[in-house]
């Protein structure tokens, strides 16, 4: 909620907006000498999705870097874990992807990425705001002003990706890229390791005419009407940016975001002889349920996917990710990356010689329900307050109380989470229970509970 509140530029993963409303030239060019700046002319690959606005955004980026003096790799079309990886190959100082990932096409915005393809801190985003806020930039006299390369280095992400597996099947998959920035690594990648391919959606389109950049709901329906016809074993579908991936099993049926995230972390663990798992506060309790009997343990962390790099990293976690399909491999790099992730869970499947709806079969699933209560925004600090200090009381047996996004609390046999929203004048519920009885009668409470302690902060 600080966050939120205290920046004004970044969101949970990156910078984004309407083009030429919230982010225009100018915005592109304060943050190419922002991150200048910030890394002392530093090195900095740049990189870019389809969208129809990345090139006019990317020249602008590129002349605020050039200004303070740093060395441009420009990277071009390209997804955002090839950006994350190459920044660390090329031992760049920073890298900046020009993208708003699964938002629709008038939406653009920048993703930035530190020399380990970890994406900035919290604490580095806070310093590239003071820096524009301000005006703190360090221009470059015109004798140090820096120089940009057009570099061709696809193929060093795509031989990252085809060595992270050896595939013994043939598997027969489809792909949908979404006219995004995977259009041609992913078909690349799956051919390399010798499936059989089929691909829709897959020539690069800023508009994205075949679906929407996000992967979910009716979006996947000509994926999965493939995966039927086809008679494919899986199907794979990739946002924007491709850092996330939606998966269709066999049959041609969207596998829960959830469940294909507690099974995947379960086969980590499994293979690692236990280990640590992170997702954030929202996520089903069935990755516990998945996780747990295998000797792992999970960690969670605030919503957004710098917040699940930054714990996967300090708690050396064997996996990590958010229940949209943005899966972290700490072994591979920090980046959420979804043609990495699709290739691993090929590789899983394999070894646990099993379809994909079998193994998902073996993750339990849960009702969840999900509610808002109106909450002035102003009101939100106080209300949030008063929740914590009257959940003890409402609440009893509670397992585990956590304040790290909202208040998430963990009972007997469900948990609740209260969060504000940074967008709306809400305060957003979830519960999640083992049955519809005990979900319902949670939310039930819970929305008593937070209309009155808005009530009586708002009077």
């Amino acid at each position: 909620m600080a966050k939120a509140m205290k920046q004004a530029l970044f969101g949970t993963s990156g910078i984004r907006g309407v083009v030429n409303v919230d982010v225009t030239p100018m915005l592109a060019l304060n943050v190419g000498l922002a991150v200048a700046t910030h890394t002392g002319s530093g090195d900095v690959a740049v990189g870019r999705d389809t969208r129809t606005s990345g090139p006019m955004l990317e020249r602008a980026l590129v002349s605020g870097l050039l200004a303070g003096g740093s060395a441009v790799r420009r990277l071009g079309l390209t997804p955002t874990p090839a950006l994350a990886f190459l920044t660390r190959e090329l031992k760049a100082d920073a890298g900046i992807m020009v993208t708003a990932s699964h938002n629709p096409p008038e939406y653009n915005g920048f993703k930035l990425f530190q020399g380990d393809s970890m994406a900035y801190s919290e604490e580095q985003q806070d310093r590239i705001e003071e820096v524009i806020r301000g005006g703190l930039y360090r221009r470059s006299p015109w004798q140090g002003i820096g120089k940009v390369t057009d570099a061709d280095e696809a193929h060093r992400y795509l031989e990252f990706v085809e060595g992270a597996v050896k595939l013994r099947r043939r598997w027969r998959v489809v792909l949908d890229p979404g006219c995004g920035a995977t259009c041609h690594t992913a078909p690349a990648v799956f051919q390399a390791l010798g499936c059989e391919v089929t691909a829709i959606n897959a020539q690069p389109d800023g508009l994205f005419p075949g679906r929407s950049p996000l992967p979910e709901g009716e979006a996947l329906e000509p994926l999965c009407r493939a995966v039927r016809a086809v008679h494919a074993d899986l199907g794979f579908a990739y946002d924007g940016d491709g850092d996330r991936v939606s998966v269709v099993d066999e049959m041609g049926e969207p596998v829960p975001f959830d469940r294909a995230l507690a099974a995947f972390a379960a086969h980590v663990v499994e293979g690692s002889g236990g280990g640590t798992v992170v997702t954030h506060v929202e996520a089903s309790m069935c990755l516990e349920r998945a996780v747990e009997p295998r000797g792992g343990r999970v960690v969670r962390t605030r919503v957004g996917d710098v917040s699940v790099a930054a714990a996967v990293r300090e708690h050396g976690a064997v996996f990590g990710g958010e229940p949209c399909g943005a899966w972290i491999h700490p072994r591979h790099h920090l980046c959420p990356d979804g043609v990495l992730s699709s290739v691993l869970l090929l590789g899983a499947l394999e070894e646990e010689d099993k379809s994909l709806s079998s193994l998902i079969s073996e993750v339990p699933s849960y009702p969840i329900l999900r509610a808002t209560v109106a909450c002035p925004d102003g009101a939100k600090s106080k209300v949030m307050e008063g929740l914590e200090g009257s959940a003890s009381s409402l609440f009893s047996g509670v397992k585990e109380r956590l304040t790290v996004d909202g208040l998430r609390l963990t009972l007997e046999d469900g948990w609740i989470l209260v969060r504000p929203s940074g967008t709306e004048p809400v305060v957003r519920l979830t519960v999640e229970a083992d049955t519809t009885e005990e979900v319902k009668r949670l939310m039930d409470r819970g929305v008593k509970w937070v209309k009155k302690e808005v009530k009586e902060v708002t009077g």
